[in-house]
């Protein structure tokens, strides 16, 4: 029985390591990403493809939503690191300014819950990503279906990584280090970044250190 993890695409083929899934503590992780053994689902068995009837068009929702400060905030840094991306150094710069006049105005969170922070990462696995992942493939936009598999992914680490810390508390971050990739958002713990993203496969300095973190 073979065992993937669905962050980097790791397999754990029982037959190769002799010890089966099973088996393994529940402490274990993925040797390239960290994510925790309950991650893991066994490989499935692809069925002979069917055809499918074609998609009806997604219905698109006309009405407006107004965003937070703190929304608005991480928007517009999206569009800057997009704008990076491109090479289009003065419409980033641009997007940066904005972003940091929306963080500036954002007001600060008062008593802070993790189960709700929690149940905000699930609702967007559960229903968010498939969602809008579905919407995406009826308008064949290859680029949206791409964001979604690597926010997908990154949400699922972000869900594991809180819940670990609700059970281990502060001890879960002492002497180790917090890095972001700067690419796709993927968060890992350790001494050193991963040599490449187990996301967006970008290299190990595309990762930033978080600094300032409150001690344990």
């Amino acid at each position: 029985m073979r065992y993937i993890c669905p962050i980097c695409g790791y397999i754990y083929n029982e037959a190769a390591e002799g010890v089966p899934f099973d088996s393994l503590p529940d402490s274990w992780g993925c040797p390239l990403c960290g994510a925790p053994k309950l991650m893991f689902e066994p490989e499935a068995v692809p069925e002979p493809a069917r055809p499918q009837p074609a998609a009806a068009p997604a219905a698109l929702d006309e009405d407006l939503q107004q965003l937070s400060a703190g929304a608005l905030a991480a928007l517009c840094s999206n569009l800057a690191r997009g704008c990076e991306k491109q090479y289009k150094e003065e419409e980033a710069a641009l997007f940066r300014q904005i972003a940091d006049f929306y963080t500036a105005a954002a007001p600060a969170v008062e008593n802070p819950d993790l189960d709700a922070l929690a149940a905000l990462l699930r609702a967007d696995l559960d229903s968010g990503y498939p969602g809008l992942t579905a919407a995406a493939k009826a308008e064949g936009d290859r680029g949206t279906q791409r964001i979604c598999v690597w926010g997908e992914k990154v949400t699922h680490m972000l869900y594991a990584l809180l819940e670990r810390y609700q059970r281990e508390g502060e001890a879960f971050l002492q002497n180790t280090q917090v890095w972001v990739c700067s690419v796709c958002g993927f968060v890992y713990i350790g001494d050193t970044p991963p040599e490449i993203c187990p996301v967006c496969k970008v290299p190990a300095w595309k990762f930033d250190k978080i600094e300032g973190r409150r001690p344990a």
